[in-house]
């Protein structure tokens, strides 16, 4: 063997086994190593529920992007498989990757709206992709822009709105077509704490409704306050996961109902727990008032 030839040891794949009926996402022993060397992910084990919500936090650098950029199959494992919704991505050809895609809602740090489009035609572009009649266009997005207190912004532009207002939009356009998972990257990133609670607030709410919300966040802050479950990053290593979010302490074991969750939001005392009513939508609005 010469000497400048690197022998490389082959990266150990896990057994294949039948999926998870009941997970949405589950990463088996994933690894991801960039052309320059570096490290997005080591070895990563997990699964995620139907209907949970789930933090990914750590520094920047932890491994938070790479975890939804293999979700988006923006980029490919260099071990270690990805199952989602019971199907493993590395069977899924490049040709058929937006249609994977359009099973996800996705909201950027960075909202990603189409500028010279207004509000309504931001959110209807979501469905005219996936072939949605007009007829369904016409229905859908004014009820999405209803519950995510924008209605009365269906004519503007991007550039007539907030920072927080563009981000409602980016989270109405995510989930109009009730996705089964919506995957946010540092979706309060640029925005301000008060603001950023709405945000959160707003994908609370949209999880209640059945779908699986996956969040990667620096805002330790924010993830305390809404004790869900956390996978803490560091270096592309998982060091830590926990079924709530306070950072080491521990909780009741017990989810908070949605008015508990606002008047913790608000800074309020917590009132009695109420039972939640069958449809998650019924008496809900008062919390997020």
């Amino acid at each position: 063997m010469a000497a400048t030839e690197i022998q490389r040891k082959p990266v150990a794949q896990p057994e294949r086994r039948q999926p998870d009926p009941n997970a949405v996402i589950e990463f088996r022993g994933v690894s991801k190593t960039y052309e320059s060397g570096d490290v997005g992910l080591e070895n990563a084990t997990f699964s995620i529920a139907r209907g949970e919500f789930v933090f990914i936090v750590g520094q920047t650098g932890s491994g938070k992007s790479t975890i939804m950029r293999l979700l988006l199959k923006e980029h490919e494992t260099t071990g270690g498989r990805i199952v989602v919704a019971g199907r493993d991505l590395s069977e899924i050809e490049d040709k058929k990757v937006p249609y994977y895609r359009r099973n996800l809602g996705v909201v950027f740090q960075d909202f990603k709206l189409l500028p010279n489009r207004t509000v309504h035609d931001n959110v209807a572009y979501a469905l005219q992709v996936t072939g949605r009649s007009r007829k369904e266009i016409r229905a859908k997005v004014p009820d999405i822009l209803r519950l995510t207190g924008l209605a009365t912004k269906l004519h503007n532009y991007p550039d007539q709105l907030s920072g927080g207002e563009q981000q409602r939009v980016s989270v109405a356009r995510a989930f109009v077509n009730h996705p089964p998972l919506l995957l946010a990257d540092e979706p309060t990133g640029n925005l301000d704490p008060e603001t950023s609670i709405g945000i959160m607030q707003l994908l609370y709410r949209i999880n209640r409704t059945g779908t699986t919300v996956l969040v990667a966040t620096h805002d330790s802050h924010m993830v305390d306050r809404m004790r869900r479950r956390v996978i803490e990053l560091e270096r592309g290593r998982i060091v830590r996961d926990e079924a709530d979010a306070m950072y080491g302490r521990r909780g009741g074991g017990r989810d908070l109902s949605t008015s508990e969750f606002g008047a913790l939001m608000r800074g309020e005392p917590a009132p009695e727990p109420q039972r939640m009513p069958k449809d998650p939508f019924d008496e809900v609005d008062e919390a997020w008032r």
